[in-house]
């Protein structure tokens, strides 16, 4: 069967409207158990990528240490640079609105000492050495996936294939984000440097169709949005938003159809609790998400396996995936 990977953004609550000023605050590390309980009834094993803030709530650092023990989950790692320890002052643009900056715009020194830092408190916390990564932002480069390996990573799962991030600004003078429409959507090595190593890139499961897709919700304005999307061909992840559930569906469809190994699922931590998300603002909405979910899962589990990223690693680890398409 193909194999199935869950990848959770786990971070602070409604980072969104976040200003920057205030705490961050991580509420919703109590709402996670209901969505491992949920993976864990098809053998699905969600990848907790996991920031700062979020290693340091006792309450998660319990929760994922569980589950990572029971063999139902992995401790990935998520690092946002604007405030994963050590700090370092970086010059505002100074023209036009300024991004959160990502860690491509630090210097070489402090990009090593941040991913050090976060990978040895998670290590610290947890007993678990991280072998697995996410950008945040989605922000990478040559340098970021060296260090990763100097580190001990295993995998990255930042690229979005079909995805040009330029258009998000960064905190610095001309930073933007990263352009990756021309990476392949398949699993792929990449080389560290001049040395005899490389770190397995499993980007985030995206495809494009000039497909009319039904709304899920029959009204004018949804039957217009869904239109627009066929003719533009907007990209389709398997990220729920409240209002995708079919095209969800058609790209599981379309994956298991195809000579594609895997299927890649992403969601922030936040958004499985109420208020904790712009999209998800109230109980009731986070109950329609879990049914969603259900009737996502059971298509999902009748063509895939779960595995975690660490597992996918393994079982191409040895084997040319470029050549083989893993």
């Amino acid at each position: 069967m193909k194999r199935f990977i869950i990848t959770i953004d786990t971070e602070g609550d409604n980072l969104w409207a976040w200003n920057g000023a205030d705490p961050i605050r991580t509420e919703n590390a109590r709402f996670l158990p209901r969505f491992q309980a949920l993976c864990e009834q098809y053998a699905f094993k969600p990848v907790w990528l996991t920031n700062y803030e979020m290693i340091s709530d006792p309450v998660y650092v319990d929760f994922v240490s569980r589950a990572a023990e029971s063999g139902n989950g992995e401790i990935g790692m998520h690092l946002h640079a604007w405030n994963s320890p050590p700090s370092f002052d970086l010059q505002k643009r100074s023209e036009g609105r300024a991004g959160k900056p990502y860690l491509i715009e630090y210097p070489r020194e402090v990009m090593c000492e941040k991913i050090a830092y976060l990978t040895g408190l998670i290590r610290e916390r947890t007993g678990v050495a991280p072998v697995s990564h996410r950008a945040g932002r989605w922000a990478t480069d040559g340098r970021y996936l060296d260090i990763l390996m100097d580190n001990g990573y295993l995998v990255d799962c930042s690229a979005t294939p079909l995805v040009d991030w330029r258009d998000m600004p960064g905190y610095t003078e001309n930073a933007r984000g990263t352009d990756y429409t021309r990476v392949p959507p398949a699993a792929h090595f990449v080389p560290h440097g001049s040395r005899d190593a490389r770190i397995l890139e499993v980007p985030v499961t995206i495809r494009k169709t000039h497909r009319f897709i039904a709304p899920d919700a029959p009204s004018p304005r949804a039957f217009l949005g869904s239109v627009k999307r066929a003719v533009q061909a907007r990209p389709i992840w398997l990220r729920p938003d409240g209002h995708n559930e079919n095209r969800m569906r058609w790209l599981v469809k379309n994956v298991a159809a195809s000579s594609a190994a895997y299927l890649m699922f992403m969601l922030h931590s936040s958004e499985l609790m109420p208020g904790g998300s712009p999209l998800f603002r109230t109980e009731d909405q986070i109950d329609d998400l879990y049914r969603c979910l259900r009737a996502l899962f059971d298509e999902i589990a009748e063509n895939f396996t779960g595995v975690t990223l660490a597992d996918f690693y393994h079982e191409v680890d040895g084997s040319d995936a470029d050549r083989k398409g893993k």
